[in-house]
C-alpha cells in the first residue's frame, strides 16, 4: 500500500503541474478542473494511508472530513469540489475567472502540502 500512496501523491503533483500549464496557456476551465483533480488525489493518498483502502468519491469536502483535515483545508475544498462538474459541461454552469482559478491553484497547493505532511 505504501507504493500506492506515493503514486497517488505523485499524480496529485503532476495534475497540479498540468493545472499551472493550462493556466499559463489561458485554458482556464482546464486549469480549474486539474486543480480539483490534484486536490482529490492528494486527499485520497491520505485516505489510503489512514484506512488502507480507496474511497471512490469526488466530493472533496466529504473526503477532507473523512481524513480529519483541519477546517482551513475543508474550507478550501468547499470551493474546489465544484470544479469537478462545473468545468466539464458547457453552458450549464458559470465560467471561472482568472482570479478564481489563480486562487484555486494556491488552494490546491495548500491541500497537497497538508496531505504530504500527513503521509
Amino acid at each position: 500500500m505504501k507504493e500506492e500512496i506515493g503514486d497517488w501523491i505523485k499524480k496529485a503533483e503532476s495534475d497540479l503541474d498540468v493545472a499551472k500549464y493550462n493556466f499559463k496557456g489561458n485554458k482556464i476551465d482546464a486549469a480549474a478542473f486539474f486543480c480539483q483533480q490534484a486536490t482529490e488525489k492528494a486527499l485520497k493518498a491520505v485516505y489510503i494511508k489512514k484506512f488502507d483502502s480507496l474511497l471512490k468519491i469526488h466530493d472533496l469536502v466529504l473526503l477532507s472530513k473523512k481524513v480529519e483535515a483541519p477546517q482551513e483545508i475543508i474550507d478550501l475544498c468547499k470551493v474546489l469540489t465544484s470544479y469537478y462538474i462545473e468545468t466539464r459541461y458547457p453552458g450549464l454552469f458559470q465560467k471561472f475567472s482568472e482570479k478564481e482559478v489563480a486562487e484555486a491553484l494556491m488552494s490546491s497547493e495548500k491541500v497537497i502540502e497538508w496531505a504530504k505532511k500527513n503521509l
